[in-house]
């Protein structure tokens, strides 16, 4: 018999087989083009069709029960779907085979480029995420690139051939950090307007540098960062200091940890006063004021007048001091004045003559201190937990904001 090319397929005709008595394959074989000769015309003569390859080699699947056969034809078609489906229809006129009644009934026919289809689909999936699975290596390779081209970046600045990114002289503000390796990791991040000190002490550079530019200093979040900020003080004036979370060196930190450092950084001035009082330079002022106990309100106050996003950075403020028991003390633009343990911001506000608009804080807010922030004109104090009442001083949850 001859066969047809399995690439050449397009449709398999799945029949139901049922016998009255036991046969074998070469009779139901034999039957299938016996009892179909002539039926159909010389077109569609099944031994024509299988010599010429356009029907395949028929399969029969058999199973013998009490004295009974039972089975499935399979018939592979390279012919359209109308002549495929009138051979399918042919089958089932078949009655007998040898000497037992036949009963033919068409199950299916089966699209094999469908069944194609859906193996190349469900073998796609696979390899794409076999693929997938390898990309984070290829990713981190080009993110390892980048990185080395931007470490390249690093030249050495000035007389004094301190550490630095390409970006110092063409960038209006400069961040200022303590050595090297924390040059590099800002560099690694894109960050190119980095400076970095050497030591602890400042050279003639960095003050330089700090009278025409605006300048960040960036310190590791250890006892080191406080005696450079101390150092600085005593020769230069920065803008603005930032700090690395608690224990960590700005060299370790990730770009997201470098980006919430730099904007929570606080004003110069603040953190020279903090100094001054920590040397016991600054002698605190008691607040002895009586303060009239005002009246008890019966709703919240909204700050209906601030705008949009003065709300959401407050917000903001709020979200990031989250379960650090901090408080941050803001000018009336929502600058960082500075920010302060819970426990001594009290102090801190009695230390203060003016320029406080608003606090927000991770505490609570008792009476004692909104007295206080009412008595120094202070318009908002923001906390999740407020026990107090206040005549001037707005006091707001983030949820009322």
């Amino acid at each position: 018999m001859g066969k047809i090319s399995p690439v050449s397929i397009k449709y398999i005709i799945h029949a139901d087989l049922q016998l009255t008595g036991v046969a074998d394959k070469p009779d139901i074989i034999g039957a299938v083009f016996g009892q179909t000769e002539g039926l159909l015309g010389s077109d569609l003569e099944l031994r024509e069709l299988q010599k010429s390859g356009r029907i395949g080699r028929i399969d029969v699947k058999l199973e013998t029960k009490s004295g009974k056969t039972f089975g499935e034809i399979l018939l592979p078609s390279s012919m359209g779907k109308s002549e495929t489906a009138i051979i399918a229809a042919a089958l089932e006129t078949i009655e007998r085979v040898g000497p037992c009644d036949a009963k033919i009934k068409v199950n299916s026919i089966e699209d094999v480029r469908i069944s194609k289809r859906n193996f190349i689909l469900d073998r796609a999936k696979d390899l794409l995420q076999n693929l997938v699975g390898t990309l984070p290596d290829s990713q981190a390779f080009t993110n390892k690139v980048t990185q080395t081209v931007r470490t390249l970046e690093i030249t050495e600045y000035g007389i004094d051939r301190l550490p630095a990114g390409p970006m110092i002289d063409d960038a209006d503000e400069i961040i200022v950090v303590e050595g090297r390796a924390d040059v590099l990791n800002m560099l690694r991040y894109g960050i190119r307007n980095v400076i970095g000190l050497k030591g602890a002490k400042a050279t003639d550079t960095i003050v330089d540098l700090a009278r025409k530019k605006v300048a960040i200093l960036f310190i590791d979040g250890d006892r080191g960062g406080e005696l450079t900020i101390r150092k600085l003080a005593e020769i230069t004036d920065i803008d603005y200091v930032a700090r690395a979370p608690d224990g960590k060196e700005v060299e370790e930190l990730t770009l997201k940890e470098i980006h919430k450092a730099l904007r929570l950084k606080v004003a110069w001035e603040q953190v020279k006063a903090e100094l001054k009082d920590k040397n016991g330079n600054n002698n605190k002022q008691k607040y002895t004021k009586r303060v009239e106990e005002p009246r008890p309100r019966t709703r919240p106050v909204i700050s209906a007048e601030l705008p949009k996003k003065n709300i959401k950075l407050m917000k903001n403020y709020a979200e990031d001091l989250i379960g650090t028991r901090g408080a941050f003390v803001l000018d009336e633009s929502l600058n960082i004045l500075g920010r302060v343990p819970v426990k001594e911001l009290q102090d801190t506000l009695e230390n203060i003559s003016e320029g406080v608009f608003a606090v927000v804080m991770d505490g609570a807010v008792d009476q004692k201190l909104a007295s206080l922030a009412d008595n120094k004109g202070i318009r908002y104090l923001v906390s999740q937990n407020i026990n107090a009442q206040s005549r001037r001083t707005r006091l707001l949850t983030p949820g009322n904001l």
